[in-house]
């Protein structure tokens, strides 16, 4: 959790000819100037509007899809823009939150003028994050000036940090991929390339098991750490995918353009007072791609080769059905564009908490989509692109298991911990189910947390859940920092899941672990600290909403006020728990590949699409 090393740029109002003109210079230039001046750093920082910000992405969204989405296919007919949303939209709302903040800073909004580029800075590079392999790309304050029609005859596309950024992890290889050839013929294909899909699925599929239905997981992680445990059933059959199938970089065809368009063109996009270029737009997205990085940002040449090979799977494993809990993400809107051209059925179930500002793209492919509660359908109806998509209500598989939990054996675990740890025994324990947010981010939670436990009226004890994507050295700062709390790191193999049953409190800005608390009526503190998302759990009554360190304490004083456990209506609406999830979603793809559809008892919402056009009604829906 180290702060970023960042190099110092600022911008400073000059003047060419006459015209207000804004450069971006070094630290040491930003130092010796009287001129107008900001470093990027505190233009970063100032607030923008998030529903403008989203609202504007959409719109370049849209325009680059009309633009160039014709440029470059998949054999298989799936548009570049199609498989690659989510990391060029991720780009662009980089893109459109730093031109925001520019017109938010009082002095260009005054004097605007067009900018001119720091020298030889890369245009694209990366963000600080803890996760191990997911990468944060991001537009540099060059690669702003750039796509606004600054020349950039000496800055490279990629910066010297992307440039130099490990590849993708291939250590513990599990060995070659089986050839599809060799497949079993299999009733269900199911997809992972996580720890929390083979968490999600793994319970359906041994449901399907013993009902005698074979299956077939492919396991498409490149993060040792992520791949699926080997399946104890019978008819479940585990195919682990190679890494180096998806490790490979290169130019895509079609999309770098040796000629620019001229200027003033209809090729760009307002952002505010902003011009967009698309052709450069265009040009950043297509760099962006040639690179991978594993099976989270997969290359449009991993993509092609993945396609080919997933094309083979379905045709000799002969399935009715593909499942997966992603389907927007490049494999998993892959592997559904690749189901529907064989005519086999998709079924995506929700293995994450669901906000309209937190996910990357308002979109679901899959035919059958799976909620985890009440208040998931309303996003689902807006979100589906399928004609005949039908959402169902049936919960979340792998909390099937939360009630089988033992608590005494977590308690005295966490109690090891920290006495391990710390060489102390509080009292009470909290349990932060973290995500693999940036440092800085993660440096502020802390903080709070910290403040709020040492200012609490028993002798509280801090264990550290880390996400499963996370990097072990993220939490050193709260370890090394100053203070009497006790605080311990629990194994990342065991996970907030292996802990909260034991905890007196559960802290959490948006882990998915903050419903499980509240299924186990363990009182949860949700942090809701400016410019984050949380999981809405305090909207519902059921956890303690805290803004600082003092909400922290205060609630932990009266853990159980205002939470209210045992509110059954409340807890279902965030997500169904009876412990018969895996069963019933079983069911559901069972009950759906039968030619008449046989009627079941599952409850599900019919998700109301219009016509062939996949834009969503937004009237409601009939619920049978």
């Amino acid at each position: 959790m180290t702060a970023s090393k960042r190099s110092a740029l600022g911008l400073i109002r000059t003047s060419v000819g006459g015209q207000t003109v804004w450069a971006l210079v070094g630290e040491a230039s930003l130092r010796n100037t009287r001129s107008t001046r900001i470093t990027t750093r505190e233009l970063e920082a100032l607030p923008i509007d998030r529903r403008e910000a989203d609202q504007h992405v959409a719109n370049v969204m849209a325009a680059l899809e009309n633009h160039g989405s014709h440029r470059a296919a998949t054999p298989g007919g799936a548009s570049w823009l199609y498989v690659q949303h989510v990391p060029v939209r991720r780009l662009i709302a980089q893109l459109v939150r730093k031109l925001l903040a520019l017109s938010a800073w009082e002095p260009f909004a005054e004097s605007p003028g067009p900018m001119t580029l720091a020298p030889y800075e890369g245009l694209l590079s990366l963000r600080e994050t803890s996760s191990r392999e997911y990468r944060r790309y991001t537009v540099t304050w060059s690669g702003v000036a750039y796509v606004l029609g600054a020349p950039a005859p000496h800055n490279p596309v990629r910066a010297a940090r992307l440039r130099k950024a490990a590849a993708p992890r291939l250590d513990a290889s599990p060995g070659p991929t089986p050839s599809a050839s060799g497949l079993p013929t299999a009733e269900v294909v199911a997809l992972s390339w996580s720890s929390r899909h083979a968490a999600t699925l793994m319970p359906v599929l041994e449901e399907l098991d013993r009902h005698g239905h074979p299956s077939l997981l492919l396991d498409l992680a490149t993060d040792p750490a992520e791949r699926c445990p080997a399946p104890g059933a019978g008819l479940i059959r585990l195919c682990p995918v190679a890494p180096e199938v998806l490790a490979v970089s290169g130019t895509v065809s079609g999309l770098r353009l040796d000629t620019e368009e001229p200027t003033g063109t209809d090729g760009g996009v307002m952002v505010g007072r902003h011009l967009v270029r698309l052709d450069r737009l265009e040009r950043l997205a297509a760099a962006l791609i040639e690179t991978t990085a594993g099976c989270t940002q997969l290359s449009w040449r991993a993509v092609i080769r993945t396609e080919t090979w997933l094309d083979e799977v379905l045709t000799v494993v002969r399935p009715h059905t593909v499942l997966l809990s992603n389907d927007t993400s490049p494999l998993g809107a892959l592997a559904v564009h690749t189901a529907e051209r064989h005519g086999v059925n998709t079924v995506h179930v929700q293995h994450g908490a669901w906000t309209p500002e937190a996910v990357a793209w308002p979109a679901l492919h899959s035919r059958h989509l799976v909620v985890m509660g009440e208040r998931d359908v309303a996003s689902a109806k807006a979100w589906v692109r399928h004609p005949e998509a039908e959402i169902h209500v049936l919960g979340q598989p792998r909390f099937d298991v939360l009630a089988g939990l033992d608590r005494e054996a977590q308690r005295r675990n966490l109690r090891t911990l920290l006495a391990t740890s710390s060489g102390q025994g509080p009292d009470r324990i909290a349990v932060w189910a973290c995500q693999p947010f940036a440092p800085d981010r993660l440096r502020a939670q802390a903080d709070i947390i910290c403040d709020g436990l040492q200012a609490a009226q028993e002798r509280w004890g801090l264990v550290i859940a880390p996400h499963p994507a996370q990097d072990s050295h993220a939490f050193e700062y709260v370890l090394q920092r100053e203070g009497r709390l006790p605080v311990a790191v629990a194994d990342p193999k065991v996970g907030a899941r292996g802990c909260l049953a034991g905890a007196d409190a559960v802290v959490s800005v948006y882990s998915t672990c903050g419903i499980e608390a509240v299924l186990l009526d363990v009182p949860v503190l949700e942090l809701d600290l400016p410019g984050e998302r949380t999981l809405g759990l305090a909207d519902h009554s059921l956890a303690h909403r805290c803004v600082s360190s003092s909400d922290i304490a205060s609630a932990l004083a009266t853990p159980s006020e205002p939470y209210l456990r045992g509110v059954r209506e409340a807890r279902d609406a965030v997500c169904l728990w009876q412990g018969n999830s895996a069963r019933d979603i079983a069911q559901l793809i069972i009950d759906r590949a039968r030619p008449d559809h046989a009627h079941t008892d599952l409850a599900h919402h019919d998700a109301s699409v219009a016509g062939s056009s996949g834009v969503p009604r937004h009237e409601g829906a009939s619920v049978r």
